[in-house]
């Protein structure tokens, strides 16, 4: 089938003019309240200390009470000390992105006084409030060549709290409206967080779909506290796949406190979140942020005091392991010419199912969490087979592609299991794990024609589950499939809730086994269709890594890795293991580079894995044969045609 290699889906990532390696910004001489005692020259010098170690802009705020202490009203010696800024911020050849609703910073709200519990969104003259202000700055500022965008808040739904979708998209339309308003043409987004249902699951009215028709880009911010390391290095990259939605996606906050992570494991978190992110189709990196504070008697840090400790440089100035991450990875992105740069497509769709993101009259909400998880997890999976999966929301269609994965899925609309269908009669590999759900309701697969589909009968009871008692699933294979000889098992540890960790009983029809479980029964089966394939494994691996602490890498991958090779699946450049992620950007002037990602606790050596017509060469033209990477480590190297004299 090696047709279906050139069945592949577009990864686009489109790119502000700008492209921003930054920081949040405050200064350690005030923190939010730097604006009372401006201190221009501590300012100065952090501006300096960041813009030597490569930072090109800066993310700034207007601390809204102090902005704006009265209806009606701009407290102009603030105003003064923000047009100072920005002239420092010129004279030491930066940028910078005000923002200017911020009522929400470092675990604290701070409200204006009078705005007498009025809502935020529904309130006509809070609404009215809120222009005033941003339509008075904007049109202060718009001209000075240190503004590169503008965002309208900091969190909003933490300061103003969850609304409905209708009030969140009218919101974000006046706002941004005053913005224009002002004569600003700078890009402009909301500084939101990108919290909504998109990512998270969780209807906050901040929808991405909408939001898109209004913004300039999307700006994530992501603070994961997980149970995995990859997992961990990875959330950040998954959120910025999860906010393409035709605009450039920015990585406006991310980072962690000293008090969470010592220095040298900081660093290793900064240089994951980078690459990881930028492969995923990132174009702005905005850390928080630029340094500690020592004002432990001051709100917010008097009740949270780890938030002193976020810093790229600590309170005398000096600079952080984290911060030399960022100048490397500035410096390489303007060795490979990165505005030049795109996303190379794949030949893997990664099906997120419409029950994440659309509410569906009489669906268990609690679900919706339950599948992000089990996306996450399959994304891990299909990274570590080096896949290199691109993420396709059902809502928005499923195109063609080599290899389809649906991972523990017990439910998509009527349509698109169709579609599926149709797919794999042109010659897909489509890949389906049985899952039951992961709440009381309806339990079993939503699918319209499952056994014809999959060419099985399942062996179901109404309202019952068939329980995983065992600790661990074992799937040996009966015959050769893909890179997987006759005879090769699989092992996955089980786990998840009771409505969850169930396996689904089958006899095949017109599928054939190619996998039994430890107990004998049908585990892995195959349908041919047309000229592809339809696959179903009865048990949900993924869901169970997903309810695992340190997991990975697990069987998983191996599963992915052999549907990828079935598939047709072809890279000019692998790993060969799970623990070194690889994918590449392609330059325009026809030059890849690959990047070799270790998640890996300890220093690796590995030999890259070259389709024939290949090789891998130095940023600098030498010839690479292997690959040394130190913990955590990660590796760039031009991967070329080899074109015959």
């Amino acid at each position: 089938m090696l047709h279906s290699v050139w069945m592949v889906v577009d990864r686009p990532a489109p790119k502000l003019k700008d492209i921003w390696i930054g920081a949040n910004f405050w200064s350690r001489a005030g923190g939010p309240l730097m604006w009372r005692r401006f201190d221009e020259a501590v300012v100065r010098q952090e501006l300096r200390v960041l813009r030597r170690h490569g930072v090109t802009v800066t993310r700034s705020f207007c601390y809204w009470p102090d902005f704006m202490p009265a209806p009606d009203t701009i407290a102009e010696p603030f105003v003064e000390r923000l047009g100072r800024f920005l002239d420092l911020t010129l004279a030491e050849g930066m940028l910078t992105i005000p923002t200017f609703i911020v009522g929400h910073m470092s675990g604290e709200n701070w409200d204006v006084p009078w705005r007498a519990g009025r809502d935020l969104y529904q309130d006509g003259w809070m609404l009215a409030q809120q222009a005033f202000f941003i339509q008075e700055l904007a049109s202060r500022f718009y001209h000075h060549p240190a503004i590169s965008a503008w965002l309208i808040s900091n969190e909003m739904p933490i300061y103003g709290g969850a609304t409905s979708a209708e009030y969140g998209r009218s919101w974000a339309r006046l706002m941004v409206q005053a913005v224009r308003a002002a004569g600003a043409r700078q890009p402009v987004s909301l500084g939101d967080g990108a919290w909504g249902i998109e990512l998270t699951g969780v209807d906050n009215g901040f929808r991405l779909r909408d939001l898109s028709r209004i913004v300039d880009f999307i700006g994530p911010h992501a603070y994961p506290m997980t149970n995995d390391p990859v997992r961990q290095h990875l959330t950040a990259a998954f959120a910025c796949e999860l906010s393409h939605f035709g605009l450039p996606v920015v990585l406006e906050e991310f980072g962690l406190s000293s008090d969470h992570a010592a220095d040298t494991a900081a660093a290793d978190y900064y240089r994951q979140v980078l690459h990881s992110s930028l492969l995923a189709g990132a174009t702005g990196w905005l850390a928080w942020n630029n340094t500690d504070f020592d004002l432990p008697a001051q709100d917010p840090y008097r009740h949270h005091p780890f938030e002193l400790h976020f810093g790229l440089t600590r309170v005398d100035g000096s600079v952080k392991p984290a911060l030399i991450e960022l100048e490397r990875f500035a410096k390489l992105l303007k060795t490979i010419d990165f505005a030049g740069c795109s996303r190379v497509p794949s030949d893997t769709a990664l099906v997120i199912p419409s029950y994440f993101d659309t509410e569906y009259p009489f669906t268990s909400t609690s679900q919706r969490p339950l599948i992000g998880a089990i996306s996450l997890q399959a994304y891990i999976a299909a990274r570590e087979a080096g896949l290199s999966p691109a993420l396709v929301r059902e809502l928005d269609g499923i195109p063609a592609a080599s290899l389809i994965l649906v991972p523990s899925t017990q439910a998509l609309t009527a349509p698109t299991w169709s579609r599926l269908d149709e797919l794999a009669t042109s010659g897909s590999t489509v890949y389906c794990s049985y899952f039951s759900g992961g709440a009381d309701v309806q339990r079993a697969s939503w699918h319209p024609d499952f056994n014809r589909f999959f060419g099985v009968e399942h062996q179901l009871r109404y309202g019952l589950l068939n329980p995983v008692p065992e600790q661990t699933v074992t799937l040996t294979f009966e015959a050769a499939w893909g890179d997987l000889e006759a005879g090769t098992t699989l092992t996955y540890a089980a786990a998840g809730t009771d409505n969850g960790r169930a396996f689904l009983p089958v006899m095949p029809r017109e599928a054939r086994v190619l996998a039994r479980d430890q107990d004998g029964r049908p585990a892995l089966l195959v349908r041919d269709v047309g000229l592809g394939k339809i696959v179903l494994s009865t048990y949900p691996t993924e869901y169970f890594a997903s309810a695992r602490p340190m997991v990975n890498p697990e069987d998983t991958w191996r599963l992915y890795h052999a549907l990828g090779a079935i598939a047709g699946v072809e890279h000019p450049v692998a790993s060969g293991r799970p623990e070194v992620l690889v994918d590449a950007l392609q330059h325009s002037s026809g030059t890849r580079y690959a990047w070799f990602i270790s998640e890996a606790p300890r220093a690796l050596s590995l030999a890259p894995i070259l389709t024939d017509g290949w090789r891998l060469s130095s940023l600098d033209g030498q010839s690479v044969d292997g690959i040394e990477l130190p913990a955590y480590g990660v590796a760039v190297y031009r991967l070329e045609a080899i074109t015959e004299p």
